[in-house]
């Protein structure tokens, strides 16, 4: 039940936050808007204010805003001219359609700083949980429960300065102070060069001295300035993590079996739930990049795609022609609708134990 709750919240925020920009937006511009819908097909419930159907619609897979004359060749009243989509300057239907990517990006920011300052940074401590055989901390006799307190004179305050100060050592050896029960023991200790795979299977070189981290956690006080760039760090990584995801796999250097859909968003953030809030805001904020990107995407029938054609006549000063950006909208949606039915396939046949 939480996992369906999970991510019911959770898409449901991000489609809402998504539409709403673009109908701001619109609004901002002076252009009419019929319909504000949460979901595709027909009307759930909803209700009427001014000109606008505000509604929930039987398919949960998204959500629109209809505007007046947004369709290439949509016939429009003389009266409403003035508020129609296409009718109004290209920088303005640049604005609208940009609109909702941004707002995601703008929600993700948002949820990354109220995580950071409510909740500060989950950090690991410094006690060693393992070591490995015949590794360079094996050779200077460190153990299981020893704790790091410095190295090379510098206090280290969580795992993550270990990390720094092993990996700018570029194989130097460093002087290690440690708490072991009621002794403080010095070290000297030799990192040594590995090659190590990333998620997506490039390998990279770095330095390790062979120990594990003891699972013991704590939380990093972040302060509201601090916090702020931290987002911005946060929003940037997520971002470059999805695109880069989106060029390995169009690249064929990942696998189509790892692309997962709603089943695999809605496991994510059951998980992420059980966990507390925080991690489950913070899956929000991935998942609004994650939108935000795709949706730039060059592809008809997404945002990217009508930013394509607008950005062309921006350039060329006249706008492309309706019946090459009606069978483009043909290409774009058949597309959109295979991936759709191949995406539902993975995340099924991974529920069921297909693929892994």
């Amino acid at each position: 039940m939480i996992t369906v709750v999970s991510a019911v919240l959770v898409l449901g925020v991000l489609i809402f936050v998504h539409e709403l920009g673009h109908f701001i937006m619109a609004k901002r511009a002076g252009v009419g808007v019929s319909t504000f819908s949460l979901g595709f097909g027909p009307r759930l419930i909803g209700f009427r204010r001014g000109e606008t159907d505000y509604r929930i619609s039987w398919i949960p897979l998204g959500g629109f805003v209809r505007m007046v004359g947004e369709n290439p060749g949509e016939e429009v009243e003389p009266a409403d001219l003035e508020r129609s989509f296409s009718q109004k300057p290209v920088g303005w239907r640049l604005a609208i359609v940009a609109a909702g990517p941004l707002s995601n990006i703008l929600f993700a920011l948002i949820v990354y700083y109220l995580v950071l300052v409510i909740w500060g940074v989950p950090t690991l401590s410094t006690l060693v949980g393992g070591v490995q055989p015949g590794s360079p901390a094996a050779a200077v006799d460190i153990q299981k429960g020893d704790r790091v307190l410095a190295i090379d004179q510098k206090p280290m305050e969580h795992w993550g300065d270990m990390v720094e100060a092993i990996q700018k050592s570029e194989g130097r050896p460093l002087n290690l102070h440690l708490e072991r029960g009621r002794e403080t023991l010095a070290r000297q200790i030799k990192p040594v060069e590995v090659e190590v795979a990333d998620i997506f299977g490039d390998l990279h070189k770095i330095y390790r001295v062979g120990i594990q981290a003891g699972g013991e956690t704590f939380s990093l006080a972040v302060g509201p300035l601090q916090a702020v760039g931290m987002a911005f760090e946060r929003a940037y990584l997520a971002g470059e993590i999805i695109a880069l995801s989106v060029y390995k796999i169009a690249t064929r250097q990942v696998s189509m079996d790892n692309v997962g859909g709603p089943i695999l968003i809605a496991q994510a953030a059951g998980e992420a739930a059980r966990h507390g809030l925080a991690p489950l805001l913070d899956l929000a904020g991935l998942i609004s990049v994650n939108l935000a990107i795709l949706n730039l995407l060059p592809i008809p029938a997404l945002d990217g795609g009508h930013l394509f054609f607008f950005l062309i006549e921006a350039v060329r000063r006249k706008p492309v022609s309706v019946v090459w950006r009606e069978k483009a909208q043909q290409v774009g949606m058949a597309l959109l609708l295979l991936l759709m039915v191949f995406i539902f396939y993975n995340d099924i046949a991974r529920l069921m134990g297909g693929t892994q």
